[in-house]
């Protein structure tokens, strides 16, 4: 199996602001978070063999509290949306554009200087597709955006629905994989109390 998390609190995410691609690290709440997700899995007898995180701190630091003592492989296509000059945007006061872009993901392209959801979804897919051969169980964290490009790219029948979907922080979705292909992600309820 394959476990797809999303990275713990940062002050950022506390603050309801567009972190993307700045460096943060996980607060307080996010290690907490993180360190109760990984006991979560554990005890549901998940034994992490293969770690992948997007290079930024506060993927790699929940890669490290969810699985600890495991190597982690850094892959930059896990790294989150470039939200281009929107980067630290107040989300109780966005620009009009951001608001059109966040209030129909499917319809209303990305602002320009952000990333588009297409790139989100194709460079994912290329990582994902990677990992059907691995065997054992393996865990990638990564954000929000870049969560939900791996989530459309394995469901294009949800037709953009994940795009408006609230991934909280630690949340985790398993993907089965089956003689080498990858099945359809499933939600995990294993950190409901970790949800702001």
């Amino acid at each position: 199996m394959i476990y797809v998390i999303r990275h713990g609190q940062t002050k950022l995410n506390n603050a309801h602001a567009l972190q993307g691609r700045s460096d943060h690290p996980l607060n307080q709440t996010g290690i907490t978070q993180a360190r109760k997700t990984g006991d979560a899995l554990v005890r549901m007898g998940i034994s992490f063999e293969h770690v992948f995180s997007s290079p930024l701190r506060r993927a790699i630091q929940t890669a490290e509290l969810v699985a600890p003592g495991i190597p982690i492989t850094v892959d930059d296509r896990l790294i989150e949306m470039d939200y281009g000059p929107y980067e630290g945007t107040d989300l109780h006061n966005p620009a009009p554009e951001i608001v059109a872009f966040f209030s129909d993901y499917v319809h209303n392209p990305a602002p320009e200087g952000m990333e588009q959801l297409s790139s989100v979804v194709a460079r994912t897919g290329a990582f994902i597709e990677e990992l059907a051969g691995l065997s054992g169980d393996t865990l990638v964290s990564t954000h929000a955006i870049a969560m939900k490009g791996i989530l459309e790219y394995l469901t294009p029948e949800s037709q953009g629905g994940y795009w408006s979907k609230y991934l909280g922080n630690c949340a985790v979705y398993g993907i089965a994989v089956e003689d080498g292909k990858l099945g359809a992600p499933e939600e995990m309820h294993v950190s409901e109390w970790n949800q702001q």
